[in-house]
């Protein structure tokens, strides 16, 4: 491998990573319009694993809507992210494969006024995005979420978990 297809596997790496890290800003964060904006014109999201729904960007986005108002506060940690660069099946590098676990805290607070927010559930399970390389950047394909395991906590007020 030469030094400029090393760096360039390099970029390509950082950015996948910086896609899916965005996606999990953006579904914490409640920015449906850069939710939206991650996807290929065709993309689609896969949530059936988890509760909900299976569409496209713009359906899935607003179903996460109606279903993350129960929960305004959300930080999804994205851990052990394994990232597989398209080579296979005649594709020239344009596609790309990032598998990723997450574990998800959630409050129904909204952790202003009498301080922190009180955990209410915490989830995990493993993502898996498909991105394809456009004009524009790296985009999203297809998103996969299969919860594994869910708890609701049964948060107190002192912030111990039941």
């Amino acid at each position: 491998m030469t030094q400029r297809v090393e760096l360039a596997t390099v970029r390509d790496r950082l950015d996948l990573d910086g896609l899916v890290t965005d996606y999990a800003v953006a579904v914490d964060d409640g920015d449906w319009a850069a939710y939206r904006r991650l996807f290929t014109p065709d993309g689609r999201a896969d949530y059936r694993a988890a509760g909900g729904i299976e569409g496209d960007g713009g359906t899935v986005a607003g179903w996460l809507a109606e279903r993350c108002a129960e929960y305004p506060v959300r930080q999804h940690l994205f851990v052990n992210r394994r990232i597989r660069l398209g080579t296979w099946e005649r594709d020239t590098g344009d596609t790309a494969e990032v598998r990723t676990d997450y574990v998800s805290p959630a409050s129904r607070g909204d952790g202003e006024g009498d301080g922190a927010a009180v955990l209410d559930l915490l989830s995990g399970g493993r993502c898996v995005f498909t991105a394809l390389r456009t004009p524009d950047g790296w985009r999203l394909s297809r998103v996969v979420v299969r919860e594994r395991w869910r708890r609701p906590t049964g948060g107190r007020p002192d912030g111990v978990i039941d």
